[in-house]
């Protein structure tokens, strides 16, 4: 019997995690140790829309942020045709929850920066999905629905930032001192995880410590719910593969089993 793949949250990074050699050795060198995928199915912070929707393969990239060098506008990172795949999870769903199958929207950065770290090849098909909901429930819900691709080789990634309060940061340069906030909730965040412990990740509104600084928004951090229902057992620990602070902000990151 194939070994499933792992499920994966990662901190996305804006596109300068691309010129980090610190952060990108770490996602490239964790990339090395998975094994192959056959396709990718990534989650990303930046597309909210219900009901889920999915990516248009051949599509072009999404540019999602503002003042970054030119360079970062003329990056592109071609993939293999996904629509096997797109038919596979629109099938997965329940026949009350219609997908979207966009025509036209490519990957935004939350999915291109990382992956064209983890995989410069560009060379395994790649599916965007949206965040169609921030309830952790049923996030983990349609986590659940997605496990079953693990055994067919699809490497299912939520990807956000364990914390991500942009309006509250002071110094935006890549070794910034992270704020207690931040610190305060990546501490919380790393110990819930290392028990397994659901409950408390899904009542961070109130149980963690640091909101709501750490996230004014809840899209960066909602992705792992995805993550943990895909989990084979999810109130089993996961392996906490990076942790430290980029511009302040938690970059830790999981792989479950």
């Amino acid at each position: 019997m194939t070994t499933p793949m792992p499920a994966l949250y990662i901190g996305h990074g804006a596109p300068p995690l691309l010129d980090d050699p610190i952060w990108s050795g770490q996602l490239a060198a964790w990339a090395k140790d998975l094994p192959r995928p056959k396709a990718i199915l990534i989650v990303s912070a930046h597309w909210e829309s219900a009901p889920v929707s999915l990516s248009a393969s051949g599509a072009p990239l999404v540019y999602d942020f503002g003042g970054f060098a030119p360079k970062y506008y003329r990056m592109t990172y071609e993939t293999p045709d996904a629509t096997a795949l797109a038919q596979r999870v629109a099938a997965m769903m329940p026949s009350g929850e219609p997908v979207h199958q966009h025509v036209s929207r490519g990957l935004d950065h939350g999915a291109w920066v990382p992956l064209k770290i983890m995989y410069p090849e560009a060379d395994i098909p790649v599916l965007q999905m949206s965040l169609p909901t921030d309830d952790p429930q049923r996030l983990m819900k349609l986590g659940e629905r997605l496990r079953p691709l693990r055994e067919e080789g699809v490497l299912i990634i939520g990807s956000g930032f364990l914390t991500h309060g942009l309006p509250f940061l002071e110094e935006f340069h890549i070794e910034a001192a992270a704020p207690g906030w931040s610190v305060d909730f990546d501490l919380w965040a790393a110990d819930a995880l290392a028990r397994g412990d659901v409950d408390t990740l899904s009542a961070y509104r109130s149980k963690a410590p640091g909101m709501p600084y750490a996230h004014p928004t809840v899209e960066h951090y909602t992705p792992l719910f995805v993550t943990l229902g895909a989990a084979m057992t999810a109130d089993e620990p996961g392996i906490q593969v990076i942790e430290g602070y980029w511009m302040g902000l938690s970059k830790r990151s999981l792989q479950v089993a």
